[in-house]
């Protein structure tokens, strides 16, 4: 195995021997969020595109800002194909967090111009319901197409947050994207929760909900 920071595409190199001709890394972001959808983003790789991805791909956490943001267009340019898919804080409430994951990922695959024959999921339970997913605790650090995945999903969620940041401006979410931190609890405590707040987590019950 490669380092935990240095994905490698043992994985899907293993799925093309096995016959399939496209591979999708999956990965989510926004799960430990308090505001904003959670999202699950899916790149689709083969074995020319799987060797042109951009050098520097990691896990999105192990990124800077800018330098997932440097990464996005490359990456987007290279894959075969990619989606991200959302499930709004509503969704989250009135479905739960697993359930809402795998209406996201139903959403990406939506969206996928090329469908990949075989799935590698961040993780170690298959939140999409789709038979033959491969899951892989801490993929998004050893399996080259879900780090892309990660980058291309936080890139995304993060730009909505920004947006959301225009509208909620006291709560910040330009800087923490929904995530608690001290500048969000503060803002809970002065304004209450806003319409993106998930509302049945325990966090809201401090706050009006």
């Amino acid at each position: 195995m490669a380092p935990v920071c240095d994905p490698h595409w043992d994985y899907e190199m293993a799925m093309f021997d096995e016959g399939a001709a496209t591979v999708g890394g999956v990965d989510e972001v926004g799960r430990g969020a308090w505001a904003g959808p959670v999202s699950v983003g899916v790149t689709v790789v083969d074995r020319a595109t799987i060797f042109a991805l951009p050098s520097g791909v990691r896990d999105s956490k192990m990124l800077s800002p800018l330098a997932r943001e440097r990464l996005f267009d490359p990456l987007r340019a290279a894959v075969t194909a990619y989606s991200i898919g959302h499930a709004t804080s509503d969704e989250c409430d009135l479905l739960g967090m697993t359930a809402a994951l795998g209406l996201a990922t139903t959403r990406a695959l939506a969206g996928l111009a090329v469908q990949p024959d075989r799935l590698i999921l961040d993780g170690t339970h298959n939140y999409t319901g789709l038979p033959g997913v491969l899951t892989v605790a801490r993929a998004d650090q050893v399996a080259i197409s879900v780090a892309a995945a990660s980058v291309l999903a936080k890139v995304t969620r993060d730009r909505l947050m920004v947006e959301q940041a225009g509208l909620f401006p006291e709560f910040c979410f330009h800087a923490n994207k929904g995530y608690p931190s001290p500048d969000h609890r503060r803002a809970l405590s002065m304004h209450g929760l806003t319409t993106i707040h998930r509302r049945s987590w325990s966090f809201a019950n401090d706050y009006g909900a």
